[in-house]
């Protein structure tokens, strides 16, 4: 069985408090609101020879991610801790330098999809808050739609030494690849993929993508293609990584199944190339121990 990292996963408990999009009266998201935590989810990465996994932060505040790194100490299947600060103030720098002395703090995500100012990334985060980041040899994590990616163009212009991801490829139009809207958003991947410093995240897709597909894999793979092709044109093997998005996911499928969803992709390419997406990408970007 080939070794895996899930470069993008979540643990909350809801009755912490601070998980502000987790909304029992939504309907669609009430099946999320319990907690999923390391326990839950050891089964199925034995099961599939993911080994080691990253930790994304689901909340905006500090607190959540002192949990994720109690966390983090408690269980060796997770290599690192992707946490929160208010970059738009100087004190986040004092919270990084904190967090940074954990040996499996790798770096943070603002959750710039939920802020109402498009924007925020390229006019708001503190210029001393960012070049902590570098300093202390972090990365970002760019939680964006396709509408933030010309103001975060600009913000990485500003700074090429920041290592950045961009998480779920920034939420395409899944299964509407003949659209404006997706021709757009791949015009502006290939743009960014331009950048050395910027990698892209194959996750999250699938609760993109029409619910008609979910369930089922075979229409999961068609409606993802397009999507997978223009990420292997524009960033290639060595700067694309595997996740899952769980428990996010379960809305859409389960575990296995998203797999095998991305097995009908990543298994086209050579032996190599294969590696670096489902492990080798994820653990160079983030400095991930080897094991």
């Amino acid at each position: 069985m080939i070794r895996r990292i899930d470069s993008h996963q979540h643990f909350w408990r809801p009755a912490r408090g601070d998980y502000a999009w987790l909304r029992a009266d939504v309907p669609a998201l009430a099946p999320l609101v319990r907690d999923f935590l390391p326990e839950h989810l050891a089964p199925t990465l034995q099961n599939h020879g993911v080994g080691r996994t990253v930790l994304v932060q689901a909340a905006e505040s500090e607190a959540e991610t002192d949990f994720m790194l109690e966390l983090a100490s408690a269980h060796d299947v997770i290599a690192g801790v992707v946490g929160w600060v208010d970059l738009g103030t100087r004190d986040a720098v004092a919270s990084l330098e904190r967090m940074a002395r954990h040996p499996k703090f790798k770096g943070v995500r603002p959750m710039l999809q939920d802020l109402p100012d498009d924007d925020w990334i390229a006019r708001m985060p503190h210029p001393d808050a960012v070049q902590a980041l570098v300093r202390l040899g972090l990365r970002f994590d760019a939680l964006v739609k396709p509408r933030h990616l010309a103001p975060l163009m600009r913000f990485l212009k500003d700074w090429p030494q920041l290592p950045v991801v961009i998480d779920h490829a920034a939420k395409p139009p899944v299964g509407a690849h003949d659209s404006e809207a997706f021709a757009a958003w791949r015009r502006e991947m290939a743009e960014l993929a331009a950048l050395p410093q910027v990698c892209c995240k194959f996750s999250g897709l699938w609760g993109e993508a029409p619910p008609s597909t979910h369930r089922d894999v075979e229409a999961a793979v068609r409606a993802v293609r397009p999507v997978w092709d223009q990420l292997l044109e524009s960033f290639g093997p060595a700067r694309l990584m595997w996740g899952s998005d769980w428990p996010v996911l379960t809305l859409a499928g389960d575990y296995a199944d998203w797999i095998a969803v991305s097995e009908a992709f990543i298994g086209s390419l050579s032996a190599g190339e294969r590696t670096q997406v489902w492990r080798g990408t994820a653990q160079r970007f983030y400095g991930l121990s080897t094991d």
